[in-house]
């Protein structure tokens, strides 16, 4: 697949540009121009190359099929299965698919062991994910088992038909029903974050307040779009992190988590193949409720 971007900066940097505007690491970027998978105004050119404002980059964005991935015995929490799709109920810890620093012991992994068959749209690194999340958020995900089960959900998360929503406990009293939205890109100042900026893709996150406690808001959120830690950099924009969540700010001495206390509790989506409205809810984990249960009294 290629994606085209038309540069609006003057004399910046293409693999800085790219870093900005895509999801991309600058050591993946670099990899992509290695294999000239990367032109500018249909040419070839050194990562390196400076930009300017109405240049045509474009990028193969094809998977990288080098890592071989192997099936494991991992447990699975398996919500829903039928013919086309399954609903996992994924762990935190658990990364999703195989990538240059983790090569193993992820949620493909697991899937290769317990399924049978996979839809391949996204290659041998990232078969069946439609969606994902962080190695620290739990919850619902969704899987596809062939090709056109996969083109049916993934143009339901592009025209914003499939609902995701979660619970995300914050630091700080907000007590009102609220919408952040805006450009997301690389952090300049750490690679590792998103910020919201004049440049990257459009997000949207609506939050509606659940529950507000003494220090800390229990919130609702719902995606509208489905950008890289999209919910976690929004609620740090407005200053209230995520409880549990070191790259954010969200660390708090008072509560023990195993990770940001951000979950997936709630999707919905129109079956590929029998048109019905699927919805599936799960409770917060225990891990979750303990601290709730702790902030209460």
């Amino acid at each position: 697949m290629k994606s085209k971007y038309i540069c609006d900066k003057k004399d910046i940097r293409c693999d800085v540009y790219l870093s900005e505007v895509t999801d991309f690491s600058r050591s993946f970027i670099k990899t992509m121009n290695d294999e000239e998978r990367i032109t500018i105004n249909g040419k070839i050119e050194k990562a390196g190359y400076k930009l300017k404002i109405g240049d045509v980059v474009e990028v193969d964005e094809k998977e990288m099929e080098t890592i071989s991935v192997e099936a494991e015995n991992i447990p699975l929490d398996i919500v829903y299965e039928d013919e086309d799709l399954l609903v996992i109920n994924k762990q935190v810890g658990l990364v999703v698919h195989p990538c240059a620093t983790t090569k193993s012991h992820t949620l493909v992994n697991a899937l290769m062991y317990h399924v049978k068959d996979l839809s391949t749209i996204n290659g041998v690194t990232r078969p069946g994910i439609v969606h994902r999340l962080d190695k620290d958020t739990g919850g619902l995900m969704l899987v596809a088992k062939n090709d056109i089960a996969h083109k049916s959900l993934s143009a339901q998360l592009k025209d914003k038909t499939l609902n995701r929503e979660y619970k995300a406990l914050i630091k700080g009293k907000i007590k009102e029903d609220f919408v952040v939205e805006g450009n997301l890109s690389r952090n300049p100042k750490n690679r590792e974050q998103m910020t919201l900026s004049s440049t990257g893709k459009y997000s949207k996150t609506i939050f509606t307040v659940d529950k507000v406690y003494d220090h800390y808001t229990l919130l609702n959120c719902r995606l509208t779009t489905g950008r890289t830690h999209q919910i976690r950099a929004h609620l740090k924009h407005i200053s209230h992190p995520i409880v549990g969540d070191a790259l954010y700010g969200g660390v708090d001495k008072a509560i023990k988590t195993q990770g940001q206390l951000l979950f997936a509790y709630k999707i919905m989506f129109v079956h590929p193949r029998t048109q019905e409205i699927m919805s599936f809810t799960v409770p917060l984990p225990d891990y979750f409720e303990a601290v709730l249960d702790k902030i209460s009294r």
